[in-house]
């Protein structure tokens, strides 16, 4: 076992010895899980230290060597076994990547090492089958379905995983900090049952009150205030006696990015819903926009600072994330994915005319079931991400919010990247692969379906049109993401496009 492997297990032995069985027999699988993903980005993400041509199955490195594998195409899931390093087998990612010696990769060997210890952790725990939203959102065990550090969790421990984590069904008591009101950043109305006097109390997650609030000189006014559930993003929580979710600041890094909450975020987050609660209703009602309801952030040493905040969001419904759907709640895939690809492509479609690209990626996007157990309706939440062009609100008569400058693009590639990138290469990529099982027939005849879907759609101007249907579409790349001296944000590459005419 690598050192991360080693600590898990010997924490897991004193804080839950009934998972440590279970823990050991996860770890092969685990291994193999996060080397698929990373097998994916190594085969398809410009990065350095590998030559630009590869084939499905073999990567060629700038010093020479050769590394092969089984072919993968890029919505592939499922793990892989071993990789070849000049004939070399890898069964470990961290360890392969270590071996490769690529620029910049060293921080991500040790998300992956971390990753695969706590991607095992999350496996060993008994499986449930779902019954309510939460517990569907509980359901996902293995995180991003094509992201290396997909259960990358630094800095949170064996015992804190256990106790806070969604897949280990936790019940998450927040804390609550009290701030005085007139210093804080306040965006929408703040419920009165969260003020004390001329104090503004904020719900903080129990991790943070830990980790990061004594080192600000802060300390909370009342402990596990509000139980809660966390859903699939783990900070942000559904209380149990209802009311709004609540967006906590988790300042650890997971997947790719640290889970605090930027002050403009919080500036921006009553104006991002107004606005796709406006447009929605110019598209009739249909798509659900879970909106954000107020935002909140403290000050640390004279500024508003992301480790001292908090969003309250409408709850979702009866929807469930499409990155809980599973084989085994869709009795058939090609009348489901056809439902839920005409809802998709109409309301993706209807914002984007209308001036916003939406990131709806299998998290951010959920699904209402019909009774017939097919998708009757979306509802989008975590507005945070998504790109408004002024350009196009102007031709609708939408005044553009004041939101940070970093949302607003008027360049249709980047509207395109944000939409297309995440529809089709990670929500439908991801359902198909999981419905089809790598029988690449069923996979063509699927997307087949999703491609109809489109092309009956109506599209904003023939240049959206174009972009959908190309031979490339632009999509995230998580691996150059996360090379040392990487630009802040998102980072792209180009794939096939199965959509393509």
């Amino acid at each position: 076992m690598r050192r991360w492997e080693a600590e898990f297990a010997a924490d897991l032995s004193l804080v839950r010895p009934d998972l440590s069985a279970a823990y050991m027999a996860a770890l092969p699988d685990a291994r193999a899980a996060v080397l698929g993903r990373l097998w994916r980005g190594l085969l398809h993400e410009p990065l350095p230290g590998l030559l630009p041509t590869r084939g499905q199955a073999r990567v060629e490195l700038a010093d020479g060597r050769v590394l092969t594998g089984r072919a993968r195409q890029p919505y592939d899931l499922g793990g892989e076994p071993a990789l070849w390093l000049d004939g070399h087998p890898h069964t470990h990612p961290a360890e392969l990547l270590a071996a490769l010696g690529l620029p910049g990769t060293a921080g991500l060997v040790e998300d992956l090492d971390n990753g695969v210890a706590s991607l095992a952790l999350s496996r060993a725990e008994p499986a449930r089958v779902p019954a309510t939203p939460e517990e569907y959102e509980q359901s996902v065990v293995d995180g991003h379905p094509y992201h290396p550090g997909c259960r990358s969790r630094p800095g949170v421990s064996v015992a804190e995983q256990l106790a806070y984590m969604p897949e280990h069904h936790a019940v998450v008591h927040l804390d609550l900090l009290a701030l005085p009101a007139a210093d804080c950043l306040v965006s929408g109305p703040w419920p009165a049952t969260l003020m004390n006097g001329d104090r503004l109390l904020l719900p903080v997650h129990p991790w943070q009150s830990a980790h990061v609030l004594p080192a600000l000189g802060l300390r909370p006014h009342v402990t596990g205030a509000v139980p809660a559930r966390p859903l699939m993003s783990v900070r942000t929580l559904a209380p149990l006696d209802g009311g709004p979710h609540v967006k906590t600041a988790f300042s650890t890094r997971m997947t790719s990015g640290v889970r605090d909450i930027s002050p403009g975020s919080v500036r921006d987050c009553v104006h991002l819903s107004d606005l796709l609660s406006t447009l929605s209703a110019r598209l009739g009602g249909r798509l659900g926009i879970a909106r954000y309801l107020a935002g909140a952030a403290g000050k640390v040493n004279g500024e508003h600072s992301p480790d001292v905040s908090a969003m309250l969001r409408e709850p979702t419904g009866n929807a469930i994330p499409v990155g809980a759907v599973t084989r085994a709640t869709v009795r058939d895939p090609a009348a489901w994915l056809a439902a839920f690809a005409r809802l998709v492509w109409r309301d993706a479609l209807g914002l984007l005319g209308l001036g916003v690209a939406l990131e709806a990626h299998g998290q951010n996007l959920l699904v209402e079931l019909g009774s017939d157990g097919l998708p009757r309706r979306l509802v989008y939440r975590d507005l945070a991400d998504v790109r408004i062009s002024p350009a196009r609100l102007a031709r609708h008569g939408i005044e553009v919010p004041p939101v940070s400058a970093r949302l607003l693009t008027d360049d249709p590639g980047a509207l395109h990247a944000k939409l297309f990138g995440g529809l089709v290469g990670t929500t439908f990529g991801s359902l198909i692969a999981l419905f089809c099982q790598g029988d690449r027939a069923a996979e063509s005849r699927l997307w087949d379906v999703v491609a109809a879907a489109a092309r009956a759609a109506e599209f904003p101007c023939a240049e959206d049109r174009r972009a959908l249907f190309g031979p490339r579409l632009t999509v995230k790349a998580h691996l150059l993401a996360r090379l040392e001296g990487a630009p802040p944000g998102d980072s792209w590459t180009r794939l096939p496009n199965p959509l393509a005419a």
